[in-house]
């Protein structure tokens, strides 16, 4: 083979080498366009549902069932925030939401960490059994114990118009037990543990010195799933709450649906709604980190 041959061998393998990396580079960027694409129509799926709620409430009822729709604020936002305050303490059934939440969420992040810090790294006689029966509760629904529930805040306790019947029950749920179990048992080793306990930490200040701070990233992922439940609750408060000025906020915007004096306002409605929806919208985006580290170490472990 000649020498010129060779060289035109060489400008070939050359030539396809670079068509090849060429290829190769432009399918990476059509795959990553695609893949962009796709986040991008996701998120704004998700995230449009929100914007036509906040234009909703700008707009009166004849605006909202208008057609075409209108995509572009209202005029009608003042008038229906003072038709929303003479229906409804708006405002005081917030407070009442948020204290409700608050509170009940703090109990349950307490008692379900203790709960999970227990089952995962004390040993007991009976310990998988009593586990397994706590999580057999999680297929019995809430609603099944809808009357004695009642019963016993109504006649026992004496619990009708007071805070305590939102936040005492269900401040210890089996699922954050479970979910606070799987993160201890990632996320906690025992030579820490150990470590501390020979050098005279009681147990008490272990929970809570050593094995509390390890779980903010699950404290931030079960306590907004916690606070979002409890936010929309409706049908415990509905019952234990007789007094208008105690109403939590999904039973206040019920009463938006039915005003007698006006009849169905949508406007005012979808206003109550928005309002009610930033609280929740504020807690996720506050901790979407930890709410994901929390996601993705505790569903590592099952």
């Amino acid at each position: 083979m000649t020498p010129s041959e060779i060289t035109r061998l060489i400008n070939t393998a050359h030539r396809h080498a670079k068509r090849k990396r060429r290829a190769k580079r432009w399918g990476r960027l059509a795959r990553e366009i695609v893949f962009n694409g796709i986040l991008l129509l996701g998120a704004f799926l998700s995230a449009f549902p929100f914007y036509w709620m906040f234009i909703l409430a700008t707009q009166n009822t004849n605006q909202i069932f208008s057609w075409p729709p209108q995509f572009t604020p209202g005029e009608s936002l003042m008038t229906n925030y003072q038709t929303m305050l003479s229906i409804i303490p708006f405002w005081r059934n917030f407070a009442n939401s948020l204290f409700v939440g608050i509170t009940h969420t703090a109990l349950a992040l307490l008692f379900c960490s203790m709960g999970g810090y227990a089952f995962a790294m004390y040993r007991f006689p009976g310990r998988d059994w009593l586990f397994a029966l706590l999580l057999a509760t999680m297929m019995v629904p809430w609603i099944a114990g809808i009357v004695p529930w009642f019963i016993l805040i109504s006649k026992w306790l004496q619990w009708i118009n007071r805070y305590e019947a939102l936040i005492i029950p269900g401040a210890a749920s089996a699922f954050g037990i479970f979910w606070m179990r799987q993160y201890v048992q990632e996320s906690i080793p025992s030579e820490l543990l150990d470590a501390a306990r020979i050098d005279g930490c009681p147990e008490f200040l272990i929970f809570f010195r050593i094995v509390a701070p390890l779980l903010m990233p699950a404290f931030a992922a079960l306590g907004i799933m916690i606070f979002i439940n409890n936010w929309n609750a409706f049908l415990g408060p509905l019952l234990v709450m007789q007094d208008k000025s105690m109403y939590t906020l999904p039973v206040a915007l019920a009463l938006l649906r039915q005003d007698p004096r006006r009849g169905f306002d949508a406007g005012v409605l979808m206003l109550g709604t928005a309002m009610a929806t930033l609280p929740m919208l504020i807690v996720f985006l506050a901790a979407t980190r930890r709410f994901m580290a929390g996601l993705t170490l505790g569903a590592l472990k099952g």
